[in-house]
């Protein structure tokens, strides 16, 4: 009889415990993909703001824009033929 009790006692304590870690698991799996949700969110944000950044780049990088600022700012004019000086080996 004492041994009876003693394991209806272990196998209530064995489900409370294996209840008790079915909910935390399922707690730690909601918390996760809610992480998870954010950080693809950050990524799509991160991605789209590297795309901006590469498109920006492109635009300053532009050659007729370097001319113009060299031209405009910088008072640089290209040379004429007189003042070119062709060297060889």
């Amino acid at each position: 009889m004492k041994l009876r009790v003693f394991a209806m006692l272990l196998l209530i304590v064995a489900v409370i415990a294996s209840a008790v870690g079915v909910v935390y698991a399922r707690h730690e799996s909601r918390r996760h993909f809610v992480e998870l949700n954010r950080l693809t969110n950050e990524r799509d944000n991160l991605n789209f703001e590297f795309g901006r950044l590469q498109l920006e780049q492109a635009t300053w990088a532009e050659n007729n824009r370097i001319e113009q600022i060299a031209r405009g700012r910088l008072g640089m004019v290209s040379p004429g033929a007189a003042e070119m000086i062709v060297t060889t080996r």
